[in-house]
This record gives C-alpha cells, structure tokens and sequence, in this order.
C-alpha cells in the first residue's frame, strides 16, 4: 500500500491487513471503504472484510487460523477470534527451485579473515575451553576467567577472548540415544569451528560423555593447538585450574600470531535466526535479511535457516524450493519427528506463539512460520541437516533445532556458522561465541528504544522510507564489515558466555 496508508495489506488474497500504527476507533480506511471498530495496537491485524465463523483467516496470501466467532470488518483480529487447526498443506517439490544467479568469482565480495589449517575460515580468533559435563563447568569458567579477567591475554591483540562453553549434561545419558549423538556432535562442532585457534577440552573422568569417545568417534587427533584433560586424573580442581592455564600459555604464541587475510565471502555460513517476534517481523527483518540471505548464496556463501516448530505450516513453501525430492523428503521426516516429540511429551507444535510474541501481534503458529521463513529469501534449497551436523553443502539449506534460540544458534554453530544475524521485533539480547551476532530489528519504535542492543533498523520498510532490498544490501554489507573485525554491540556487552546450550532430549537417569 502507499506510504500514507495506516495498514498494510501484503497480498490480495488476504481479508487481513497489519497495522502500521496503532489505530484508534473510528480511523477510516478509505483504500478499503471500511473505518477501523476498536483499537488496533501496532503490529496488530485489523479485519478487511466480514470473516464467518470458521472461515480461514489469510495473511501472505497464506492461512494463518480461522475465525472462532464472526468478525466484522474493522474488527481487531487476534486471540479473541482466531483459532488455530491443522492445515493440510499441498507439497510440490522442487517446482520453484532455480539455480542461483551467481555473481562470477571475480566481482564477488570479500572480507578480512583467518585462514585455518583446515582450509576454513574464521571470522574470529578465540580460544575454547569446553566441557564435555556439568562436572567440570567450574574449573573450565575459573581458566577462562584466569585470561579474560586476570590480565592472563595482556598484549594479545590478535586473540578475542577465551570462551568457557559449559552447559548442563553429560552424564546420566544412555549412549545410544538421540541426546548423546547431539551432545557429541556440538561438542566435536565447536570444537572444530574455525572461529577458535585453539581448544582445551575438559572432563571430570567418569562421566557418560567421555572425551576418549568423542576423539574416537569423530577423529579427533591431539595437537600444540588441541588438548584435552580430565579433573579426576590430573589430581583435582586447583591442579586442573593450572594444568589448563600452562597449556592455554603454550598455544598463546600461535594463535595471537593469526593474521588476518583477504578471504571471498564464499568462506563463510550464516546462521539465520529470530527471537522476539512481532507482527513485522515477516515484513521487514525476515524478508530483509532474506534478501541478504540470497545476495550470500550468489556470492557462493552459506545460509543455514533452523527452527523446525517454527516453520511448521510452512514447510510447502521450503520443499517447493528443494533441490532434489529426497531433500523434500528429509525436511518432511523432520517434521514428523517433531508431531511425534510434541505428542510424546503431551506437548503441541502449536503451543507457539510465546507471550511476547502475541503482545507485538502474531496470533497463531502459521503466522508466525510464515514470517519465519522468509529469513530463508528464495534460494533453492539444497540440503537438510539433523541437529549439530557439519554443513558441508554450499548455499541455502536448513538444520533440524527446536525454535529455542540459544538451543537452535548453539546447533548452528556446531554445525560450522562463522556468522549469525538474528532478527527481533521485541528486543532480544543474547550473543553467541564464537560467531559475532548482528542483530537485526523489525521496527523504529523498539529500535530507537534499544539503540544500544540493535545493530541495524529495517523499520524503515514499515514506514515505507526503505525497500527490503534496500535493507537486504544494508544487511549484507554489515555482515562483510563484521566477518572483518567490526564488532557486534552484543559483542561490545560481551554477550555469548551463558547461550552454549545444546539440546538435550531424551530421559536424564
């Protein structure tokens, strides 16, 4: 619609249009020939035309619910009168998958980072101490703070930081379960990530999760820049503390003596995410950093989008656009295990939206999937991946993760994302190490309000001042800057030491 419009109405099918502004009663909406019948809160849906009970109710052309009562035109659309029921979805695999239009190699983009031995690149430089249980949390944070906070980096420019990756499991786990394999693979992910020049893995001793295993299972060979200990056979807590630190100081030399190098931003693979959803989020941070998403994929990068229980009732619009049917069909497998997961813990998928989600305008789990998506742009895609798995494919592909963000980002890194840009109409906050975090907001009003935690504003795309492609450029251009050395704000807090949080499914014994 046209910038003077209050609402907008993103296809035509739909018989709901979105606030731009908060709407009083009695705003008139001459466009449509109907006066707004109650307040509408920004971000909100307001009824276009009469809606009967039952019928569905359509945004993005796509339905989001149907109506629970009727709904006059004019009407406030949300909880109050918009159910939710299961749509049965047509899939068409692979109908609009196109081959990307590849920029040539020659004129595509590049950005400043650290080559590895691995022949990855990093767009960071930190060193990881990791637990493989609970256990040794402790003694990994009191090692990392030994550097970070106790003058143990001083005159290391090159090095960002020493990151502690503690997390709740490990133990009272049966190895042969779903859980165990995500445990492992995370840890051998991260691990392996190239924003780490260096890892020192630790481990009480008699743990499920033993560190012997996971060398074994992945082929995970010791070396100057890769060691691993455990509390119980070095001789306890205060002798591991000191054991980790001097093996920390031996990798010092080489890890502050990475360079930065000029790299093609093929090297790197950005997770897509969002958190804090509003009503905008699926017209202007999603479809924008879906935009940049593409311009990525064309520069021969990677996007992973994740998020499973957030793309349920749009999975058509992501196997229309599979590379081949088995890759349709990987993504469906996915999608049937989470319906049984939900039933099995007396759960539903379409317990979604959250609070906040709500209270900034999206009322069902289909709304919400559909804005999600968009994060994806219209690449083809060309993979599926189950949680934590290393993403070997190039370009857009898409891995298995509950819709939990520090669960989902901590899979997406595991699986080798160097970057992230997370998307937010609410206001989320969190980091990520070791991959730099762009945060990305939906609208000028939270924007302005979190100015200190927002790294760029698509608001613009809601007012009309700005196109998505517009933004989308913006955002690509932030991420080069960033894979560069330009720091994140949530880097600027120091964000991203309590968001390693890998899934954990299954009973806990």
């Amino acid at each position: 619609m046209a910038q003077a419009s209050p609402v907008i109405k993103l296809n035509p099918l739909d018989n709901v249009a979105v606030a731009r502004v908060a709407l009083a009663a009695g705003t008139v909406l001459p466009e449509f020939g109907i006066t707004v019948a109650e307040a509408v809160p920004q971000g909100h849906k307001v009824a276009l035309a009469g809606i009967a009970e039952g019928e569905p109710v359509r945004k993005y052309g796509q339905i989001i619910g149907f109506a629970s009562t009727g709904i006059e035109p004019g009407r406030h659309v949300h909880t109050q009168n918009l159910a939710m029921r299961d749509v049965e979805q047509e899939h068409h695999f692979g109908v609009d998958a196109r081959e990307p239009d590849y920029v040539p190699e020659a004129q595509r983009a590049r950005f400043m980072g650290y080559r590895r031995a691995s022949g990855k690149v990093g767009t960071r430089n930190y060193i990881a101490v990791i637990s493989s249980v609970n256990c040794s949390a402790t003694v990994s944070k009191a090692v990392a703070d030994h550097f970070n906070r106790q003058g143990g980096l001083e005159g290391r420019r090159n090095i960002d930081g020493i990151v502690a990756l503690t997390h709740g499991g490990g133990c009272a786990i049966n190895t042969q379960t779903e859980g165990y394999q995500y445990l492992t693979r995370t840890i051998r992910g991260y691990a392996m990530n190239p924003n780490f020049g260096g890892v020192v893995m630790i481990g009480l001793g008699c743990e499920t999760n033993q560190i012997s295993l996971i060398k074994e299972m992945y082929g995970l060979q010791e070396t100057p820049t890769f060691r691993t200990m455990n509390i119980q056979g070095v001789g306890g807590t205060r002798k591991t503390i000191d054991a980790a630190s001097a093996v920390i100081r031996e990798m010092l030399d080489e890890v502050d003596g990475a360079q930065r190098t000029s790299e093609p931003v093929s090297e790197l693979t950005l997770a897509l995410e969002c958190g804090g959803s509003d009503g905008y989020s699926g017209i202007s941070a999603n479809p924008a950093l879906g935009y940049a998403s593409d311009l990525l994929v064309r520069h021969g990068g990677t996007a992973i989008l994740s998020e499973t229980p957030e793309i349920y009732g749009a999975e058509h619009l992501l196997t229309s656009r599979a590379a081949s049917p088995e890759v349709a069909r990987k993504l469906l497998e996915r999608i049937e295990w989470w319906r049984d997961y939900a039933e099995r813990n007396r759960a539903e998928l379409n317990n979604n939206p959250s609070y906040g989600n709500k209270a900034g305008g999206l009322t069902t789990i289909l709304e919400k999937s559909l804005g999600a998506v968009a994060k994806g742009g219209n690449s083809r895609l060309n993979a599926v991946y189950e949680y934590a798995e290393p993403v070997r494919e190039k370009g857009f592909v898409f891995m298995d993760t509950p819709g939990y963000d520090p669960v989902a980002v901590t899979g997406q890194v595991a699986g080798g994302a160097n970057m992230i840009c997370f998307t937010t109409g609410r206001g989320s906050t969190s980091g990520f190490k070791p991959a730099p975090c762009i945060k990305l907001a939906t609208n000028n009003a939270m924007y302005e309000h979190m100015s200190d935690d927002m790294d760029v504003n698509c608001g613009g795309i809601v007012t009309g001042g700005e196109t998505i492609e517009e933004s989308g450029r913006k955002i690509f251009d932030k991420i080069v800057s960033v894979a560069s050395g330009e720091r994140t704000l949530s880097e600027q807090y120091d964000y991203g030491n309590n968001e390693f949080v890998p899934w954990q499914v299954g009973a806990v014994m």
